[in-house]
């Protein structure tokens, strides 16, 4: 399993970015900036900002003491703090312990932090301290007041009772004469410039440049985003600070809309580029990447030991800066690193670059990395279950039916299943003339569900499933698509009945008697699973299993016309004389013989068809 986190390795080659990002504070010098890293849900913004805090850190060494680094996460005090104070206290908490470490800038550090708290006084709703200003106790406090009164005129009033009134009026007391006791000649105007004043200096005389890395924005509801945002303004464009934000300006954009209701696209627009001055995307991830990716999850997860895992890697990422130039990130590259890889290793990087194509183009995973990572965990789960109830499950087989169940059109993915199901060895037969055209590059003409680029290419991935028992993997991936079969709604009669009906078709003849008392839906549940079963059968003349159908027909006649209408879709070449007096007293053949003598059969069969509609008296030909 790979955990679905942010982290510090770089398998993505990333250290170019973050290498750029930590330059620009670097060549800063304490002049404002504010960087924007922007991506989509799930690119490695969080894992860029860690990266960025490395770069940051290692350009800076012999002179690390000048770089103070506050992280904050906007979206973990959604619900339960304003962002904006919140931010506020984590700055001021963090120079407040820089001051105590560095013994310097005491003085405008507490001021600082004490023009917060003051702000955060002076921003209380009304609501809270309209009744406080008339002397009247909070609306908490006057419901116990009423309890207690309610408690005395029952008798059930105690000296605890009491006590704990007593001593919540004194609060209650207080917190009014604190709350009420602002700062002379004080409003939020004033307490902002004297804040950005106080920040200013107390970074100047510490000696240090604040760096802010400000993560998860794009997670959080509107009001939440911009109470951040509005909270980074305050310090914005001062001396020593620099702010690393990363989120989806798309998803940035989307709440200052929503918070000023009105305003057009070109003012939106503004309001973010005001904030961010260098604007850096995360960069998408091409095939060389998600292969690259992919390899290098499984060599974490592998055997190898932790030195020979981090060589591996550091020679990677340095292939994937040069990818440009044509050089790849595959398995003989791969091969090329290390001497002793563990087989099943090796066998996976054979998956990763079957995979990769598929998993860059694919529009439900795009080559995003936690996407990727959360499809090997969703495999590295199935085969556990796998082996903890005994099924033989081919990895690389179902590494390729769970990308089309996540990928492929749902429908597909259900008849594929029902072809499993239905199947008397789990094999989706179908598609082996579709494999076959595929892997040999010919044009492939599909019918919805299947005619998309998508399944065209998924044909191509190792290995080829059309003659592979499936039966396992559905079991497996009961989560997604329960595994019931057409016997699962048999009665235990019924299902007996189609067992013996499968093993021995020749004695079909002898389970007449027993099948009439079978429910009709019951027998077309049986009819699906013989006629599934006869699909393997390669000639029709007389063979075992024409007997079981020929049986079910005649116990259920609607039955007789589904068995018309499979023979008459068998390919002419399988059809030989032998069968034509067999199924020549059965109602619906004289349509089937009609189709047969005007198809591509052989002559000899026409001739039969002829002399089977002479003994009858009928001299059509």
């Amino acid at each position: 399993m790979w955990p679905d986190n942010e982290t510090e390795t770089d398998y993505l080659n990333f250290t170019g970015v973050s290498d750029t990002v930590a330059e620009i504070v670097i060549q800063a010098q304490g002049r404002p900036i504010s960087i924007g890293v922007s991506g989509a849900w799930g690119v490695g913004k969080s894992s860029m900002i860690k990266l960025i805090r490395a770069a940051l850190a290692g350009r800076a060494e012999g002179d690390k003491s000048k770089l103070v680094f506050v992280e904050f996460n906007a979206w973990l005090y959604q619900g339960y703090d304003d962002a904006r104070a919140a931010l506020l206290d984590v700055i001021a908490e963090k120079l407040q312990n820089e001051a105590k470490d560095r013994q310097s800038g005491f003085e405008k550090v507490a001021e600082f932090a004490k023009r917060i708290r003051v702000l955060r006084t002076i921003k209380l709703g009304a609501s809270a301290l309209l009744p406080l200003a008339f002397g009247l106790p909070p609306v908490g406090f006057l419901m116990q007041a009423l309890e207690l009164g309610h408690k005395a005129l029952t008798g059930s009033v105690g000296q605890e009772d009491i006590s704990t009134f007593k001593e919540k009026a004194a609060a209650a007391g207080e917190s009014a004469s604190g709350l009420l006791r602002p700062p002379p000649d004080t409003s939020p105007p004033k307490e902002i410039h004297a804040i950005r004043e106080c920040f200013e200096q107390a970074l100047k005389e510490m000696g240090i440049t604040l760096v802010v890395l400000i993560d998860d924005l794009d997670r959080c509801l509107p009001p939440t985003t911009i109470s951040t945002l509005e909270a980074i303004r305050l310090f914005l464009f001062l001396e020593n600070t620099a702010f690393v934000i990363a989120a989806d300006d798309a998803m940035i954009k989307h709440a200052v809309r929503k918070h000023f209701e009105g305003v057009d696209d070109t003012l939106v627009t503004s309001y973010f580029d005001k904030l961010i001055q260098v604007p850096i995307r995360v960069p998408p991830l091409g095939t060389q990447e998600v292969r690259a990716y992919l390899m290098l999850l499984f060599t974490q997860n592998s055997t190898l030991s932790v030195a020979e895992k981090e060589a591996i890697r550091v020679k990677v990422c340095k292939q994937l800066g040069q990818t440009w130039r044509g050089l790849r990130v595959d398995r003989a590259f791969m091969e090329t690193l290390q001497d002793n890889y563990p087989p099943e290793l090796l066998a996976r990087f054979e998956s990763a670059d079957r995979l990769a194509p598929l998993m860059t183009s694919a529009t439900q995973i795009a080559g995003n990395p936690r996407l990727i990572k959360r499809f090997l965990n969703a495999l590295s789960i199935r085969m556990t279950i796998s082996r903890a109830h005994g099924v033989g499950v081919d990895e690389a087989a179902l590494a390729k039916m769970l990308l089309f169940e996540r990928c492929g059109s749902p429908a597909a993915h259900s008849k594929l299943s029902q072809a499993v199901i239905t199947d008397s060895e789990g094999k989706p037969r179908f598609l082996g003339e579709w494999e076959d055209k595929a892997n040999a590059g010919q044009e492939l003409k599909l019918d919805a569900p299947w005619d998309e680029p998508f399944f065209r290419e998924w044909l191509t991935v190792a290995p080829r499933l059309a003659n592979m028992d499936l039966r396992g993997i559905l079991y497996v991936s009961r989560e997604h698509s329960p595994l019931i079969s057409a016997e699962d709604r048999l009665t235990s009669q019924a299902a007996e009945l189609l067992a013996s009906l499968l093993q021995h078709p020749d004695m079909s003849a002898t389970l007449k008697t027993n099948l009439m008392s079978v429910p009709r839906p019951e027998l077309a549940i049986m009819m699906d699973r013989v006629l599934a079963h006869a699909q393997a059968q390669q000639e029709w003349g007389t063979p075992d299993i024409l007997e079981a159908c020929l049986v079910l027909a005649e116990v259920d006649p609607p039955q007789g016309k589904r068995l018309g209408t499979f023979l008459r879709d068998r390919p002419a070449v399988q059809i030989t004389p032998s069968i034509v007096p067999r199924l020549k007293d059965e109602s619906w053949a004289p349509e089937l013989f009609e189709h047969w003598s005007q198809s591509g059969v052989s002559t000899s069969v026409k001739r039969a068809i002829t002399t089977s509609r002479k003994s009858d008296g009928d001299i059509k030909v």
